[in-house]
């Protein structure tokens, strides 16, 4: 059946059939050529362990091989072309530089994202100075939308329309849409505030007085920001809300304050002053407290019930679980020094004075006192 077959088949009638066998056979060996060198690349690679060889050979991995097959594609058809009349073939030229152009955007794209990758990646950046992941989001998001834009332009020059046209009808269409769309411009620019003054990061932990935003920012937008807030459900916030807002971020604060006023019972006033110089002197010895930050220990006021001094000071650690241990560790002193010196915390009081003399009276006359 199959000799039948290739009877019916007069090879003369396809001149083009040789052409088309070495270009297809051309395009296997590139194939395969391109395979071979990708791995011997990547085993050397492998040696320097360096963040943009890396991320370059990633990239170009499946560009390279749709690159050669997209070319051979093109030429088959060019061959094919030249012995047919269907208007069909017309567009070879055109759609391959569309391919062509769709290709290389997609490696640029795949590029950006390696390095933004591996520039987060603690694989690479552990010996060299802490990267800042929100600029490195940012700046990967702006140069992939870049790069999508302006390809998305050539794709269309290649294809016979007028990019200056477009451009002119954009700009028209944008203040339609912007009138339309307001919000969510106002969105992206806010997301763009934010990059560029960065009030924060993505890890950070923020809160605003103004309203009930507390949490750790996981990522930034261009829309929305998501924060993660302390009971753990994701909180998603505009960004033009950080434009009308106060934002304060804990994260960067340089040191925590201890701010406590004790108060000793009246009867033990003639130790007060004791009391304070001692606890004075454990704040000064104390290691976790910064002695580069303001330090007060003074009889502040006469409470109703008890005698006033407060305790003013900052520890060297900003972390929250670490600073309540310091906390604890100096008020439990503070205890141990005021028991040591005979005195006591002084709580909630009050004295009754009665006359004897009215009281007597009072009981005698049947008056319950």
């Amino acid at each position: 059946m199959s000799q039948s077959w290739l009877g019916a088949v007069n090879l003369s009638d396809y001149p083009w059939l040789g052409e088309v066998f070495v270009v297809v056979l051309i395009a296997l060996f590139a194939n395969l050529l391109a395979g071979r060198l990708l791995l011997r690349l990547a085993k050397r690679f492998e040696k320097t362990h360096n963040l943009w060889d890396d991320a370059l050979l990633e990239a170009s991995r499946r560009p390279i091989i749709l690159m050669i097959w997209a070319v051979g594609a093109s030429h088959v058809l060019e061959i094919i072309d030249a012995s047919s009349d269907a208007p069909v073939f017309a567009m070879i030229d055109p759609l391959r530089s569309v391919a062509v152009v769709a290709i290389i955007i997609w490696f640029l794209v795949s590029l950006i994202r390696q390095v933004e990758e591996r520039l987060l990646s603690e694989d690479y950046t552990h010996n060299d100075e802490p990267i800042d992941r929100t600029t490195v989001m940012a700046l990967g998001k702006l140069m992939r939308s870049a790069v999508i834009i302006v390809g998305s332009l050539m794709m269309l020059q290649n294809l016979g329309y007028s990019v200056s046209g477009v451009l002119a009808f954009g700009g028209i269409g944008g203040i339609a849409v912007g009138f339309a769309a307001k919000d969510l411009l106002a969105n992206f620019f806010g997301g763009l505030m934010v990059y560029l003054d960065r009030p924060f990061s993505v890890g950070d932990w923020v809160r605003s007085p103004d309203k009930n935003i507390e949490g750790t920012v996981e990522n930034i937008g261009w829309r929305q920001t998501r924060i993660r807030t302390f009971d753990q459900r994701p909180l998603y916030v505009p960004n033009s809300t950080f434009a009308q807002i106060s934002v304060e971020n804990p994260s960067r604060m340089l040191n925590r304050r201890i701010y406590e006023t004790i108060g000793l019972r009246y009867e033990d006033a003639r130790l007060l002053p004791a009391v304070i110089a001692d606890v004075k002197a454990m704040l000064q010895e104390h290691p976790a407290i910064d002695l580069n930050k303001t330090m007060i220990v003074n009889f502040n006021a006469y409470g109703p019930s008890s005698l006033d001094f407060f305790v003013y000071t900052f520890t060297k650690t900003t972390v929250w679980v670490e600073y309540h241990e310091i906390k604890q560790d100096v008020l439990l002193k503070i205890l141990d020094i005021i028991h040591r010196h005979g005195a006591d915390v002084a709580y909630p009081t009050q004295t009754l004075k009665l006359d004897p003399v009215e009281l007597i009276q009072n009981i005698e006359g049947g008056v319950n006192p």
